[in-house]
C-alpha cells in the first residue's frame, strides 16, 4: 500500500510506530551523546585505573560461560535426542527448569553452602578436625565462580535452539553417514553438529548477551566487571562521565556480539526443510546409560533442586516475614511494575509487529528493528542512556520555570515509575515482538487479503483477524515479560523512584548485607515466578514431541 493511499488511523499507527522505535533507540543516543561530550581526561583515568580490569574480567567471564553453556546444552540436547537412556523423557524437560532461576539468586543458595562458613566447609572441618588453613576449597567468590552460576541458568538457551536443531534433522544425512563407515559419534562430530551449527552460535552468542548484562551475579562476588563499574562510577563515585563512557565500551560490545546473533541465525536457513525421516534413537545400556543419566541429571540438579532446596531451608530459618506489611508492598510493587512492563511492552510489540506485516516498508522495518536492538542492550546501560537526557530535559525545564515563574518543578521525569516502565520495554520488547512473529507466521496472507476483500482496513484486519488469532502468543509473551520484569536488577537499582524497592532490590540489599537467609525469601518468590514461562516452555516441548 503506498503511503498516499493509507487512511488517518494508518498513518497515526505507523507514527506510534515510529515514536516507539525512536524511544527504543534514546538510550544508545543518550549513552554516546553524554561519552563523548564528557571531559578527555575520564578515558583516559579510566584507562589507567579500572578499564584492563573490567575488559579482561568480562572477556574471561564470557569465555567461561560460552564454552561451559555450549558443552552443558550441545551434549545434553544431543542425548536427549539421538539416545535412549533411563530418564530420558523426565529429563528432557526438566533441563529447562533452571531457566526459572536468576544467576544471582542461585549464587545466593551456593554461597550459603559453599563458602567457608556454609554447610559443606563446615561439615568438613567437623568431620576431619581440620582448621580453616589445613586445606584448600574453591573459592565461590570469584571469576570462576560467577561462570559457573552463569553456566548453570544459561545453558538451557542453547538447549532448547540445539534440541530444535537435532529434531528437525532427517535421519537420511545420518544413515548416509554411517553407510560411510562414521561411529555413531563421527556421524554427530561431521554430520550432525554442523548442520545444527547456527541455531547453536545463536543460543551460546544469546548466554553471552546475557553474560555481560548480569550485575547481581558479579557484584555479589565482588567480580569487577563493566556492568559492576557503570553502577560503582554513577553511584558510589557519582563519575557520570565515567559511567557513560563504560555504558559506550559495553554498548559497543553488546551489538557487535547482536549482529553476530543476527547473522547466525540467518545462516540457519540452508539445512531447513521438512523431516522425512525420524531419526531412531541409539538405545544406551551398562555404563554408557548411566553416563548419559548422570550428564543430563547434573544440569537439573545444580542448576535447578539444589538452589531451590537450599533457598527453602534459609528462607525457613530466617526472620523474614512474607506476609508482614513490608514485604507486602515489595510484591505490590514488584507486581505492579511487571504488570505495567508486560503490558505496555506487548502493546508496542503489536504495534511494530502489525505496521511491518500490514504496512511493509523501509519505515516500518527500520522501526521493528529498532525494537529488537534492546536484548542486546544491559539493563545498566539502558538506565544510563535514559537518566542522562531526562535528567538534563528535568534540570533545564525546572532552572526555565525558575526564571520564569518563580516555581520550581523538581524532577518530572527522572525518578519516576513511567521511565523505568520505558526502560523495561526497551529491554525485553524483543522477547514480545518475537512472540508475536512466532504467532503471526501461522496467519497466512491470504487472510489478511480475504478481510481486505470484504472491507476491511489495515487496522481493522488487525482488530478482527490477527488478535483473536495471536490471543496464545501474546500471552506467552506478556508472561514471559513479566517475570523477566521481576528478575531485572540493575536497571531497578538505578531507575528505581525514591523508596520504591522490589523484591529483586530487597533480595540484593540483604545479600550484600551478608544477610543470606534474609535474601532467601525474595529470592524464592522470584524463582517461582520464574516456573510460569517455563512451564509454557515444557508444555510446548510436548506438543512438539
Amino acid at each position: 500500500m503506498q503511503k498516499q493511499h493509507r487512511t488517518l488511523g494508518e498513518r497515526l499507527t505507523v507514527g506510534v510506530a515510529v515514536l516507539i522505535a525512536a524511544f527504543c533507540a534514546l538510550p544508545h543516543m543518550g549513552v554516546m551523546l553524554a561519552a563523548l561530550s564528557a571531559e578527555s581526561d575520564t578515558l583516559a583515568h579510566l584507562a589507567d585505573t579500572v578499564l584492563g580490569r573490567y575488559t579482561g574480567t568480562t572477556l574471561i567471564l564470557l569465555a567461561l560461560v560460552s564454552l561451559g553453556t555450549f558443552l552443558i546444552g550441545t551434549g545434553a540436547a544431543w542425548l536427549v535426542v539421538m539416545t535412549e537412556f533411563t530418564g530420558r523423557r523426565v529429563l528432557e524437560v526438566a533441563l529447562v527448569l533452571p531457566l526459572a532461576f536468576p544467576a544471582y539468586v542461585v549464587a545466593y543458595a551456593y554461597t550459603h553452602l559453599l563458602d567457608h562458613p556454609g554447610i559443606v566447609q563446615a561439615t568438613l572441618r567437623d568431620v576431619t578436625g581440620w582448621g580453616p588453613r589445613d586445606y584448600w576449597f574453591p573459592e565461590i567468590r570469584s571469576t570462576g565462580g560467577a561462570a559457573a552460576m552463569l553456566m548453570l541458568v544459561l545453558y538451557p538457551y542453547v538447549y532448547l535452539l540445539a534440541r530444535a536443531a537435532f529434531v528437525s534433522q532427517s535421519a537420511t544425512t545420518i544413515f548416509a553417514a554411517r553407510s560411510l563407515g562414521r561411529t555413531p559419534l563421527g556421524a554427530f562430530l561431521s554430520v550432525t553438529l554442523p548442520m545444527a551449527r547456527p541455531a547453536i552460535a545463536a543460543g551460546v552468542l544469546l548466554t553471552a548477551m546475557e553474560t555481560i548484562a548480569d550485575y547481581g551475579t558479579v557484584s555479589y562476588f565482588g567480580v569487577q566487571t563493566f556492568a559492576t563499574g557503570i553502577y560503582t562510577s554513577w553511584f558510589s563515585l557519582a563519575d557520570r562521565a565515567g559511567a557513560a563512557q563504560l555504558a559506550l565500551g559495553l554498548l559497543a560490545f553488546a551489538l557487535l556480539l547482536a549482529v553476530l546473533e543476527r547473522s547466525s541465525r540467518g545462516q540457519a536457513r540452508y539445512h531447513a526443510g521438512r523431516r522425512s525421516e525420524p531419526i531412531p534413537r541409539a538405545r544406551l545400556t551398562g555404563g554408557s546409560n548411566a553416563a548419559a543419566l548422570a550428564a543430563c541429571s547434573l544440569p537439573v540438579l545444580l542448576g535447578a533442586l539444589i538452589p531451590a532446596t537450599a533457598l527453602l531451608t534459609m528462607a525457613l530459618g530466617s526472620e523474614q516475614d512474607l506476609l508482614s506489611r513490608r514485604y507486602i508492598r515489595f510484591i505490590e510493587n514488584s507486581l505492579t511494575l511487571a504488570t505495567v512492563a508486560a503490558l505496555v511492552t506487548v502493546t508496542a510489540a503489536i504495534i511494530l509487529g502489525s505496521v511491518s506485516r500490514i504496512l511493509p516498508g523501509r519505515l516500518s522495518a527500520t522501526a521493528l528493528y529498532a525494537g529488537r536492538l534492546g536484548y542486546a542492550v544491559p539493563g545498566g546501560v539502558i538506565a544510563v542512556g535514559l537518566m542522562v537526557p531526562f535528567a538534563a530535559f528535568d534540570n533545564s525545564l525546572d532552572s526555565w520555570m525558575r526564571e520564569t515563574f518563580d516555581i520550581s518543578t523538581g524532577l518530572l521525569f527522572t525518578g519516576s515509575i513511567w521511565v523505568l516502565v520505558g526502560a523495561y520495554m526497551i529491554r525485553f520488547l524483543a522477547a514480545a515482538i518475537g512472540a508475536y512473529e512466532g504467532g503471526i507466521s501461522a496467519v497466512s496472507p491470504n487472510m489478511d487479503a480475504a478481510a481486505r476483500v470484504l472491507g476491511q482496513n489495515a487496522m481493522g484486519t488487525v482488530r478482527r483477524v490477527h488478535m483473536p488469532l495471536l490471543r496464545p502468543s501474546l500471552l506467552t509473551a506478556a508472561l514471559i515479560v513479566f517475570v523477566d520484569v521481576m528478575k531485572e536488577l540493575p536497571a531497578t537499582l538505578i531507575m528505581r523512584p525514591f523508596n520504591y524497592d522490589t523484591l529483586a532490590v530487597q533480595a540484593h540489599r540483604l545479600a550484600a548485607d551478608e544477610r543470606l537467609e534474609g535474601a532467601a525469601v525474595p529470592s524464592l518468590v522470584i524463582a517461582l515466578l520464574g516456573l510460569l514461562p517455563v512451564v509454557l516452555l515444557i508444555h510446548r516441548m510436548r506438543k512438539d514431541t
